[in-house]
């Protein structure tokens, strides 16, 4: 290296890494440090943010003398641009999975456009007619990835996607996305055109047998500095990122199989091309693995897409032995082999290789083709439907309600099926004891739900059992069924299905009432109801236990159904299922809640309805407690159920309040504002004050960032808060004639209670709402006359500053509220600085000050990386600082003191030596 070139390295290398004055991709331009900057772990900008701003100044149009528009000229800079765009790609080594995933449609294929023109590709030449055996390597490599692109986004473009909500309208934003989206529709029309041509040049491309180059940092540095060696160095067969034969064909043979399996919809004969395409794929993985560093596939959703190849193409018999138990399964039933499909499921039970869900589809299939008139498919339902319940039993789930119907009258022939598919579900010499134990478990709870004891007998006498149950145990079964009553005949049966199921009985009243109190299975819960109704019709058993509770309007329509069992199966279904919810056991509230509902629907629309509440009630806490944490939003069907529980219009219907609470909430914590705004009916904001509220929440939420004059909903919101928070006063005239003020009542002329706005406003969580209403409640604490020390919040200045009538407003409430509030969303977000400044300043206005002070430093702490960083200065203020000093010097911290008094905008000299002098008087 010569002096000159080591003094001009040793001078970049003492450059600061970001420069002030110049954007990023200026500063690589100039200072030629894109590699350096590839480099890094952690490269920000990130390697495709940089493709966007190369490109973007690139293609950025020019103006003539006469302000016209004309194309990007063809500068020695934009060439640069364009070439620091391409290394950058290269970078990357033109992985499509990485540039497709961040670089729009319109950048992409601008960035394919100019590696075509670098690769020398002639322009205007179909690629269909260019023979690719006789080009450059890189040349052709580049064809390559351009054709695979376009029909990769061809079938891309065809998936359903999901729409981004849109933010704020902006005029701007809005033009350019618009612009974005044509000038892809564009692009997309001009790709489907070509897009047999793209085919046919991938279809040409699996006929080679060379390796092929791409092009790297190096050979794109050699063609900016010698175009001539374009002929040369890197068209030779060492030049640029080698990709082996079997690599390319592994990549064009995935895309092709997409391509076609796209196709198929409209051309099914198209899925054998895919088949064949995507099993071709599977063997070039084999041969080449899967950790190969230029050839990454989705083995996952190559997976998905044989499978479904293997049932949209029926497969010869050469092939037959070698499809997944799923295929099978498919085949089967496409040809109406059901015996086959019953022996799938029955060796599936050792297994456990086919999904359940996909058990109980098929299931769902042969039940439809029953009910449409195929009664030769009931005995294979059932037979299914056992294989199905073996199966959950094996796993420790419950017994289906399908299975209890269709054993409803149990014979010879189906109990002979049962313990053929139980004996060959399990393997007694390798199976584990738990699921040992929950065989036995099943066998004994189908005895007990046998009437015929000769039925029992056949159980408890096969090989099975034997095995199994202890000979104890199965004598004492036998006995048991033996002292059994008859079954129970019910004559008022509201909903048939639901209590078609035999019941057994007891001897015990006490066991049973025990086992009810701690069931959560609506369908054990029946069973006992059913027995103990057969034992005696003189209790009511919803009184069993006293935590079993149904609020008044509840309990009031259920107590007054006629029939015993039906009035405390549902009063019972109902309190378990609400008691679940409480504790949080949302999957048992549901099966007890669904079960409910099914036992209401037909003869009840009122309990239907409330019954239909209450499980949207479930699902927000479901959902709340669940993904709602982690911040995905709800989907839309439960939106829309909520939309439609504001909207009801059933005035004889039950309700509760709460629903109507978590319903407004929900709406405001996940930004319906639009909704809450333009969209709720008139008549719902004079009929539900937390509709209007929350319509008042959502309106100043989205006028906060507007001009102060146009903040009217503001106002709206703040006399309604002062309203709930005002006193009406009570006097009495004495035997004197003089008048006395004898006590204060909450007013009734707010749209609610005190106690209803706190328990609603602790049910939001969106961090904008809290922080409104906590700004709120602190600028009506502030009002008063008497106050001292003011309490700071954000956005104060949008409240008025004054009250007509102070004497109406109950201070001492607000200021509870004030507390309460805080503690309630410090608990949402213990990391919000503007909601720990608020606790500080309350325990500051209570001279709690070492408290305060805690407060203070954790607002600091949590907004500088725990003082890593300089803590911003609208958190920090002269007010608060002075506040903390203040802190310090009451609990003897002089030296603080005089640290902090250095941070004042104007430094506190004077207090700061003060605090010294006290600090070596109290050392002395």
């Amino acid at each position: 290296m010569s002096a000159e070139a080591a003094d001009r390295e040793a001078a970049t290398s003492s450059r600061p890494c970001t420069p002030p004055q110049t954007s990023w991709f200026e500063f690589l331009l100039q200072e030629s440090l894109l590699e350096k900057h590839l480099r890094k772990p952690c490269p920000d900008p990130a390697p495709v943010q940089l493709i966007v701003q190369f490109l973007e100044q690139a293609s950025k149009p020019s103006f003539n003398e006469q302000n016209q528009v004309q194309p990007p000229p063809d500068n020695k800079r934009n060439r640069v641009l364009k070439l620091l765009a391409l290394k950058v790609a290269a970078h990357l080594k033109w992985d499509l999975d990485i540039l497709e995933k961040s670089l729009s449609v319109p950048v992409l294929n601008m960035l394919l456009n100019e590696l075509l023109c670098i690769s020398k590709v002639p322009p205007g030449t179909k690629h269909v007619d260019m023979d690719l055996a006789t080009l450059p390597p890189t040349t052709a490599m580049a064809i390559l990835l351009y054709n695979r692109w376009a029909i990769r986004t061809i079938v891309q473009s065809s998936f359903p996607v999901k729409q981004a909500k849109p933010g704020p309208p902006q005029l701007s934003v809005m033009n350019q996305m618009q612009q974005e989206k044509e000038l892809t529709e564009n692009i997309l029309k001009v790709l489907k055109e070509q897009a047999s041509d793209s085919i046919l040049v991938l279809e040409a491309a699996l006929k080679l047998n060379k390796d092929l180059y791409v092009h790297t940092m190096r050979t794109l540095d050699l063609l900016a500095v010698e175009p001539g060696m374009v002929n040369g160095e890197t068209e030779s067969s060492t030049a640029g990122l080698k990709i082996k034969t079997e690599e390319m064909q592994c990549q064009v043979c995935y895309d092709l199989g997409a391509a076609y399996f796209q196709q198929g919809s409209t051309n099914p004969a198209v899925y054998e091309n895919a088949r064949e395409k995507f099993f071709r794929t599977k063997e070039l993985i084999a041969e080449i693995g899967s950790l190969s560093l230029h050839c990454t596939i989705d083995e996952k959703r190559l997976a998905g897409y044989c499978q479904a190849c293997d049932v949209l193409v029926p497969s010869s018999d050469s092939t037959a032995q070698q499809l997944t138990p799923y295929s099978q399964v498919h085949v089967c039933l496409r040809s109406g082999n059901y015996q086959e499909v019953i022996k799938i499921f029955v060796e599936d039970n050792l297994t456990f290789s086919l999904p359940v869900q996909f058990r109980q589809s098929v299931l769902r299939e042969l039940f439809q083709k029953a009910q449409q008139g195929n009664e030769a498919l009931d005995e294979i339902c059932f037979k299914v439907c056992a294989c199905n319940t073996v199966r959950d039993v094996l796993e420790g789930r419950t017994i289906s309600v399908q299975f209890n119907q269709l054993f409803l009258r149990p014979n010879k022939e189906k109990i002979d099926f049962l313990l053929e598919v139980c004996s060959r579900s399990i393997n007694l010499e390798k199976a584990s004891d738990p699921l040992k134990g929950n065989m036995a478990a099943f066998l004994k709870n189908v005895c007990l739900g046998l009437e015929d004891l000769q039925y029992v007998f056949m159980i408890s006498s096969h090989e099975l059992s034997i095995t199994l149950l202890k000979d104890e145990e199965r004598q004492l079964l036998v006995d048991q069924m033996r002292k059994r009553s008859p079954r129970v005949n019910l004559c008022i049966k509201p909903v048939t299905s639901f209590y078609d199921i035999p019941a057994s009985a007891s001897v015990n009243i006490g066991q049973l009432e025990h086992q009810l109190i701690l069931s959560v299975d609506p369908w054990r819960i029946r069973q006992i109801l059913i027995e103990l109704h057969g034992m005696t019709s003189e209790r009511e058993f919803w009184t069993v236990s006293n935590k079993w509770e149904l609020p008044l309007v509840y309990s009031s329509v259920i107590l007054g159904i006629k029939d015993n069992l039906t009035r405390d199966l549902v009063y019972i279904l109902m309190a378990k299922g609400l008691h679940c919810s409480t504790v949080k056991d949302f999957s048992h509230a549901k099966q007890l809640f669904a079960a409910c509902l099914e036992l209401v629907t037909e003869f009840s629309p009122k309990l239907r309805q409330v019954m239909l509440n209450e499980m949207l009630l479930l699902d927000i806490y479901t959902h709340e407690a669940g993904t709602g944490q982690s911040g995905e939003r709800p989907p839309s069907d439960l939106i829309s159920r909520v939309r439609g529980y504001l909207e009801m219009r059933l005035p004889d219907i039950p309700f509760r309040q709460v629903i109507s609470e978590e319903c407004v909430a929900f709406m405001l914590n996940w930004r319906e504002n639009e909704y809450l705004t333009l969209q709720v009916p008139a008549f719902l904001l004079q009929s539900n004050p937390f509709v209007k509220l929350g319509q008042l929440l959502a309106a100043t939420c989205k006028e906060l960032p507007g001009p102060k004059e146009s903040r009217r909903t503001a106002k709206d919101l703040w006399e309604v808060v002062v309203q709930i928070c005002s006193v009406s006063s009570q006097h009495k005239r004495g035997n004197d004639g003089r008048v006395s003020l004898i006590k204060q009542r909450e007013s009734t002329l707010g749209i609610m209670y005190r106690s209803e706005l706190l328990s609603f406003l602790k049910r939001l969580r969106e961090p904008l709402v809290l922080t409104i209403i906590l700004s709120l409640f602190v600028k009506l604490h502030n009002v008063r006359e008497d106050i001292v020390n003011d309490i700071t919040a954000e956005h104060i200045s949008i409240w008025p500053s004054s009250i007509p009538n102070l004497q109406s407003v109950d201070f001492e409430a607000v200021a509870i509220t004030v507390k309460e509030l805080v503690r309630y969303a410090l608990s949402i977000n213990p990391n919000n600085h503007s909601w720990l400044i608020i606790q500080a300043d309350i325990y500051f206005a209570t001279n709690q000050y070492s408290a305060a002070l805690h407060y203070y430093l954790q607002a600091g702490a949590v907004c500088s990386d725990f003082f890593n960083k300089a803590v911003p200065p609208d958190v920090y203020t002269d007010q608060v600082i002075k506040r903390m000093i203040k802190c310090c010097s009451l609990l003897n911290c002089h030296t603080q003191v005089a640290i902090l008094c250095q941070f004042l905008r104007e430094i506190d000299y004077k207090t700061a030596f003060k605090s010294l002098q006290e600090q070596n008087r109290s050392s002395s």
